[in-house]
């Protein structure tokens, strides 16, 4: 599919769907409890229905109510049944690292997970490395470290040290280690993206997990034979989907409130709008959400390694502030769904963009742009960003690939349209 945009000014409020952090993290946890949770105002979106399937696998029974408001899970506590068949994660590297961990409590059987192309060429060594130390046994089908994995073992506890280059491998030890029979001692020399361990460890604390740690995130101490409550909570907005619309309110003309978020919430995303402030935006707090309007951006030199979903946004809004913009630290962007720093070097340089790669981000310049014909790399974020690019530009920009917003945002073109963009789909 492609989406087809025409030069717009974007005016109005956008509410902002459940975050996919927490909705994930709610799956997994209400699994792992035992009895009955209810998670409220989920995203119902491509990656958090992998969760939903990768824990129906293990014999979760998960439901939703008529309206998809409510999903009821009833949670085994750990008490896995051994799967029918392998565990698609579609394309949610969230799930594959969380539902490894909890495939790892296993006590006798098989359990392969899987994903999609993108998922089979993200590297899982680190995770594996530490599950296996702390007594499973997994490996990677083709001995490469990357998925496929197959899990014929359960974690004891013990001693073990994660390279957290993605925050992920950290969070499913988190979630899962306090099932394990034994303690779990955790040494973490390179941790990337410490807010989403944050939310792991308030979601952990919530639910009746105790994990003692130093402030630096290099150790954890996580107690065995734990148990979690059940889940009772309402999902917040996702600042990682809001990051198109608030930066889109930034830019030249436009004017953007978006509904639904939570700036006391712990997801690591919010700091966008330090981001925004750093480069001039107007920004103002509201009961009801966050108003965002234009004013003159300026460049800036921005350390990018807390947030790495919101590269491709920030390149695009970078083209658009005065001066040259860096934006740093944060190479495991390089790991997502696609090399996102590849990735928006090549297709914004096609819209004009003057835009120079960097081993760990971009340098970008202000750029003089014009309409044209990109890919969004099967990436649901480099879809959004170069569509929010598009209503910047004289003319009709075509993005291929459209379908991959399914992935956090189906309803993203909606939201788009409802504040002004002019932009349809095509097969």
């Amino acid at each position: 599919m492609k989406l087809v945009v025409e030069g717009s000014n974007l005016k109005g409020s956008v509410k902002i769907p459940g975050s996919k952090s927490h909705t994930i993290r709610a799956v997994a946890i209400a699994s792992l409890a035992k009895g009955k949770s209810i998670i409220q105002s989920p995203l119902f979106s491509s990656d958090t229905l992998s969760a939903v399937k990768a824990y129906r696998c293990l014999g979760v029974n998960i439901s939703f109510d008529e309206d998809k408001d409510n999903w009821i899970v009833e949670g085994l506590g750990g008490d896995w049944k051994i799967p029918d068949d392998v565990i698609d994660v579609g394309n949610s590297g969230t799930t594959m690292c969380i539902a490894l961990g909890s495939a790892a409590l296993i006590r006798e059987g098989t359990i392969v997970l899987t994903g999609d192309h993108q998922i089979r060429r993200r590297p899982l060594g680190p995770l594996i490395k530490a599950l296996n130390e702390l007594g499973a046994n997994v490996i990677s089908t083709r001995n490469n470290n990357l998925p496929p994995v197959v899990v014929q073992g359960r974690i004891n506890g013990g001693k073990a040290s994660v390279e957290a280059i993605s925050s992920q491998y950290l969070t499913s030890i988190l979630i899962n280690a306090p099932l394990a029979d034994n303690d779990t001692i955790l040494n973490v020399p390179l941790l990337y993206e410490k807010p989403y361990v944050e939310m792991t460890l308030a979601w952990l604390k919530e639910h009746g997990i105790s994990v003692n740690y130093d402030t630096e995130f290099k150790k954890f101490k996580i107690s065995g034979k734990q148990k979690y409550k059940t889940v009772n909570k309402q999902i917040p907005g996702d600042f990682s989907s809001a990051t198109f619309f608030l930066c889109a309110g930034a830019l030249p003309n436009n004017d953007v409130l978006c509904l639904g978020l939570d700036v006391n919430d712990t997801q690591g995303d919010k700091l966008v709008l330090e981001y925004l402030k750093q480069m001039g935006a107007n920004i103002d707090i509201k009961d009801n959400g966050i108003h965002v309007s234009a004013q003159q951006l300026k460049g800036a030199e921005i350390d990018l390694n807390a947030t790495p979903d919101a590269l491709p946004m920030m390149a695009v809004l970078s083209c658009f502030a005065s001066n040259k913009t860096r934006l740093y630290n944060v190479p495991q962007a390089r790991l997502k769904e696609t090399d996102r720093i590849s990735v928006m070097k090549e297709e914004l340089s096609k819209l004009g963009a003057k835009i120079t790669e960097l081993p760990d981000g971009l340098e970008i310049e202000e750029s003089r742009m014009h309409s044209g014909y990109v890919n969004g790399h099967g990436d649901h974020r480099v879809v959004m960003a170069l569509a929010i690019a598009g209503t910047m530009l004289d003319g009709t920009t075509i993005i291929d690939g459209y379908e991959a917003v399914n992935v956090t945002f189906p309803t993203f073109l909606e939201s788009l349209k409802s504040i002004g963009g002019n932009a349809h789909v095509i097969e």
